[in-house]
């Protein structure tokens, strides 16, 4: 199984496999000319989107910067809109269902590390460093319909339903359903959305 394969599948995988960070350098890099480009180049942002994305449907708008770490496991439906300064770190896939819209400064993480250090790390190197740190990963699903508010993370393995409103500032630890408005640092639903 490769690094790539065990990253997908949420095992400990290694981040310093030459596979991956071939990846996450040509992502690195093709969001650093995304965020380069003059604010009406529409033809190079679409270009270069359709590059770095894993897949992608009609209408997305992503003002930059944006930021990615490898872009190949992030998948907009149609009609998404994405606000200034949103980090993606896409270990796993990041799946974004039609009509979403995502506010300012949203951190949407797919990838985690072992609590222990020791399992982080493992034993220092012969001159005192380390490897790169052993990271797992969950995958990140969010609905049809979905307005995320400024400033919200949404953390590993995390589902948030159709017609769903995230208020600005959550954390969101747990699946949010269908229908609701939620918000809060844990989020919690706090009412139907109609």
């Amino acid at each position: 199984m490769t690094e790539r394969e065990k990253m997908l599948a949420g095992q400990l995988y290694d981040c310093g496999d030459p596979e991956l960070l071939s990846q996450w350098h040509k992502a690195k890099d093709l969001v650093r000319n995304y965020n380069s480009l003059p604010s009406e180049d529409a033809a190079q942002k679409e270009q270069i989107l359709g590059e770095l994305l894993g897949g992608k449907g009609k209408n997305l708008w992503i003002t930059a910067p944006f930021f990615a770490d490898y872009g190949n496991n992030i998948y907009f439906g149609n009609n998404c809109e994405v606000n200034m300064n949103c980090t993606f770190l896409d270990d796993n896939e990041i799946r974004i269902g039609d009509n979403a819209l995502i506010a300012p400064n949203v951190q949407i993480y797919t990838a985690f590390h072992p609590t222990n250090a020791h399992d982080r790390f493992g034993e220092p190197k012969e001159d005192g460093s380390f490897a790169f740190c052993k990271t797992q990963t969950a995958p990140v699903v969010i609905g049809n319909n979905v307005w995320i508010g400024g400033g919200a993370i949404i953390m590993p393995g995390v589902t948030i339903g159709n017609n769903v409103v995230i208020g600005a500032g959550s954390v969101v630890t747990k699946n949010i359903p269908d229908n609701s408005v939620a918000y809060g640092n844990p989020c919690r639903v706090m009412r139907e959305n109609n």
